[in-house]
């Protein structure tokens, strides 16, 4: 045992190194959440579901209103407002912030839960990296590679940034940038095939008193660490009526909670038309910039007041 344990070491050894090089080449290609967990704690931050990942361009606010921003934007499965999401802002913000600005992104779709679902143990969430990550600031972060980068570890390497970027590709603020054909038939093939997505999500879910509960400690965690604003990120023309059919009130729910927390709310829900979608949903980069600016400048003329 012990001449094995003796030969068997070397290759381990081995091993180890190249998995320990081939890590470091993470990057915003590595996966769509890679970077989440890979840069240093911001005290600026943007959170929400993918509309706000894709909508929300943190170097357009950097730019705007010259700090820094970190978009802490996952998806509708993994980042919903909930007591998960909670633990991972609590672990990814400065804990030395004092005057940080954060802009909470919302949908009623990352506010609502499946109505078959009555315990939070069942919360779709409680599956996702934000649940079992400790380190959030880690470069590379072999804690993230190892719990939830399921492909060889070679692929870090081959598809690295450095050689092409990805069509979704992760920047390190945050943002996802998605690069995809904009014809308009491609555009009209995905856009129907998300509002029959959201059609039969509208059948199945409703607003959530727990996600609710966790969205207002949010809101109170983050007030006493800077300003606090609340944005409803436009959608396609179909895809409004289809959540204005399903939440009629959602709005007025948003900026009932912002006059209790002496918060703002910007709705631009209304201005759909004004804007460019990939596929009903999420908003076209070029247009994300645009939407950005607009939240920027909302923010400014908020502060002169």
């Amino acid at each position: 045992m012990k001449k094995f344990l003796i030969k068997i070491v070397p290759y381990c050894i081995a091993i180890f190194i190249v998995l320990a090089i081939l890590g470091s080449y993470a990057d915003g290609n590595t996966d769509d959440n890679y970077m989440h967990f890979a840069v240093k704690k911001p005290q600026n931050i943007i959170l929400g579901d993918s509309r706000g990942s894709q909508g929300v361009v943190s170097g357009v606010l950097k730019s705007k209103l010259s700090t820094d921003f970190d978009n802490f934007s996952l998806n509708i499965v993994q980042s919903p407002y909930g007591q998960v999401y909670f633990k991972a802002l609590k672990r990814k913000l400065d804990p030395e912030t004092k005057n940080g600005i954060f802009i909470l992104t919302v949908a009623p779709w990352n506010l609502s839960l499946n109505r078959n679902i009555k315990n939070e143990k069942d919360f779709p969430e409680e599956h996702s990296p934000l649940n079992d990550m400790h380190f959030y600031d880690r470069s590379p972060n072999y804690e993230y590679l190892l719990k939830h980068y399921a492909r060889s570890w070679f692929k870090i390497y081959m598809e690295r940034a450095q050689v092409e970027r990805s069509n979704t590709f992760l920047h390190d603020d945050g943002w996802l940038e998605v690069t995809i054909d904009m014809n308009k038939d491609s555009v009209a093939a995905r856009t129907r095939e998300k509002e029959k997505n959201y059609i039969d999500l509208a059948d199945g879910v409703e607003l959530s008193p727990a996600r609710l509960k966790a969205f207002n400690e949010i809101i109170n965690y983050l007030r006493t660490k800077g300003s606090v604003y609340i944005v409803r990120i436009p959608t396609s023309k179909s895809l409004t009526i289809i959540e204005n059919k399903k939440y009629p009130h959602f709005s007025k729910l948003m900026k009932d909670i912002a006059h209790k927390q002496n918060i703002k709310f910007f709705d631009f829900s209304k201005n759909y038309d004004d804007y460019d979608y990939t596929d009903g949903n999420h908003m076209y980069k070029e247009s994300s910039k645009k939407l950005t600016a607009q939240i920027a400048d909302s923010i400014i003329v908020n502060r002169g007041k």
